[in-house]
């Protein structure tokens, strides 16, 4: 079998293993840990947070002693932890692991990620926390569409690109013309290299059938809330935390939230936590085919022999 990214002969540098969600990857990222004294690395932007460890579906504790495991809840719910943070602390970590002589696993659904280590990442400037502050509560009684007219009259570019119902970006674009005076299309096309590249690198996206994951996803998500994903969110709710911020739109949180305020049943924010999470494995399927060329795709099944052969070369 071909050793996707790699070339005859070429020392394996690392394993990038990704996939939909509830397609088996961590349970493949421990065993190939296992065989080899590796380290499973964490590459999904939602298991980073501290918060929320069923919700997520971050490992057990249990699957977590098995092999080491690094970058899973080290975040606090409050902080807007970005791809290019991920990548800061993915390059600390593998001048650990180097000096360890040890594999590092990297695995998880986040496009983004993956490409922030390998392909790099455009520079994008830290906003300061006081211009971001004072910029939200501005915000906070404008409807959407007002933000984008104002993205309009100060940064044309973005605001073209962008669709007047995308809160969440139009209110990026904007924080960066605060406090840089700079278009963010500016520093789009400004790009650092990743801390992995692209040479040395067995890249696997793990491709189940799709009636198998919609199946997956629902019988999961049943199991999160009798193992307490409910309380979590309550937990996560009681902090008053910005609802812009990333943990707050994980899926099955705002469902979650709506039952909390008494708005829909339980089943209700169940059936829309599940159906957020299908479509959202949908997407992960179609980033993967057209923005990560060179991975290798396999089915859950041949996932194993494909990586250890990928491995012996």
């Amino acid at each position: 079998m071909a050793r996707t990214g790699v070339r005859q002969g070429e020392r394996i540098r690392a394993v990038l293993i990704a996939g939909p969600t509830a397609s088996g990857k961590s349970a493949l990222a421990i065993e190939i840990a296992r065989r080899t004294g590796g380290v499973v690395v964490n590459a999904d932007s939602m298991q980073v947070y501290a918060d929320l460890r069923i919700l997520t579906a971050r490992p057990s504790e249990a699957e977590e002693a098995m092999v080491p495991h690094r970058l899973y809840g080290h975040v606090d719910g409050a902080v807007n932890y970005s791809a290019m943070r991920y990548a800061s602390d993915v390059t600390a970590l593998l001048g650990e692991l180097r000096g360890e002589g040890r594999l590092p696993i990297l695995v998880g659904g986040t496009g983004l990620y993956f490409k922030a280590v390998t392909e790099g990442f455009s520079a994008m400037p830290p906003v300061p926390e006081a211009v971001r502050a004072a910029f939200r509560m501005r915000a906070e009684g404008l409807e959407t569409v007002a933000l984008h007219a104002e993205l309009a009259r100060v940064d044309p570019a973005m605001a073209e690109r962008l669709k007047p119902s995308d809160r969440m970006r139009i209110m990026r674009a904007l924080e960066v013309f605060e406090a840089t005076g700079r278009s963010l299309a500016s520093f789009q096309g400004e790009r650092e290299p990743g801390p992995l590249g692209e040479e040395g690198l067995l890249r696997l996206f793990i491709h189940p059938e799709r009636e198998t994951v919609r199946r997956q996803i629902d019988s999961r998500f049943e199991a999160m809330i009798e193992a307490g994903a409910l309380d979590e969110v309550s937990r996560l709710k009681a902090r008053g935390l910005d609802p812009l911020l990333p943990i707050m739109r994980a899926h099955g949180v705002p469902g979650l939230i709506a039952h909390l305020d008494g708005e829909i049943s339980l089943a209700e924010a169940i059936l829309r936590g599940q159906a957020d999470t299908r479509a959202y494995a949908k997407r992960q399927v179609t980033w993967f085919r057209h923005q990560m060329a060179g991975w290798q795709a396999v089915s859950p099944s041949d996932a194993l022999g494909a990586a250890l052969a990928g491995l012996e070369g």
